[in-house]
């Protein structure tokens, strides 16, 4: 046999096996094609898994985002549940429509029924900074006192005014001035519990101009008896609640 028959017979069967080991390799047995095992006794082999997908489609590094997306589902159902309609006398523009009453401890109060000592028509509001007290002047003579925070040294205010607008759980915008002094505070915040403004607010006005000082809630009570604000009169929020129900938009405020 000549060495050129020999070289051709060789790479015929080198082709010869690769075709074989090709088709064993990409192409099911014919006796498998139909989904029957060509062994009914032969072991099943396992399929490979697939190899984990990088984030974000690995399912653990998901979770935190998935878990961060229910806790605020769950808030927004919360508050939805609270939605209500504001008081007809509160400012839609200046009020949350959310009720966060039942989070008020009705019980926190420092309200008390008394004598008026300030002899002041009934419906009127007289604030005594110096005794850190507020009255509500009533028919008989009688009055509902509240304890109060008050405005502390250069900020604190005296007169006349009228309440102008009421909020329920207001929003808070800074002014300017206060945003210049505290560049820390946000530009503005929602109504509610960590609102400084706490549950109420009644604005004070001077003909048809907004004075800048409240009558509100606060979201520290600790303040109340003290003089710390800048100028405003805090009260706590079951207190500035129920004043809230017994004063009426133009009642007259003074403040000595």
């Amino acid at each position: 046999m000549s060495l050129r028959l020999r070289l051709v017979l060789g790479v015929a069967a080198l082709l010869a096996n690769a075709g074989s080991a090709t088709a064993q390799y990409y192409f099911w047995p014919e006796s498998t094609q139909n989904g029957a095992a060509a062994d009914p006794d032969a072991e099943t082999q396992p399929r490979r898994q697939r190899a984990r997908a990088n984030w974000p489609f690995d399912e653990e590094r998901r979770e935190a985002p998935r878990a961060r997306g229910r806790e605020n589902r769950e808030r927004d159902n919360r508050d939805r549940d609270r939605l209500a309609a504001l008081p007809p006398d509160a400012d839609p523009n200046y009020s949350t429509p959310i009720d966060y009453d039942d989070d008020v401890d009705m019980r926190q109060t420092r309200r008390r029924f008394i004598g008026d000592p300030t002899a002041e028509e009934p419906g009127t509001l007289t604030i005594d900074t110096r005794a850190r007290r507020l009255y509500l002047s009533l028919e008989d003579g009688k009055a509902v006192e509240y304890a109060i925070g008050v405005g502390r040294t250069g900020f604190a205010w005296k007169g006349e005014a009228k309440i102008g607008r009421k909020a329920f759980w207001p929003g808070w915008t800074p002014p300017p001035e206060m945003l210049e002094r505290r560049p820390d505070l946000p530009e503005h915040m929602d109504g509610g519990l960590r609102n400084p403004l706490g549950a109420r607010a009644l604005y004070l006005f001077q003909g048809q101009k907004d004075t800048l000082f409240r009558i509100h809630g606060t979201n520290e009570p600790e303040s109340i008896g003290r003089a710390v604000s800048s100028g405003c009169i805090r009260m706590l929020n079951a207190d500035v609640i129920d004043l809230y129900k017994r004063v009426a938009k133009g009642a007259r405020v003074v403040v000595r």
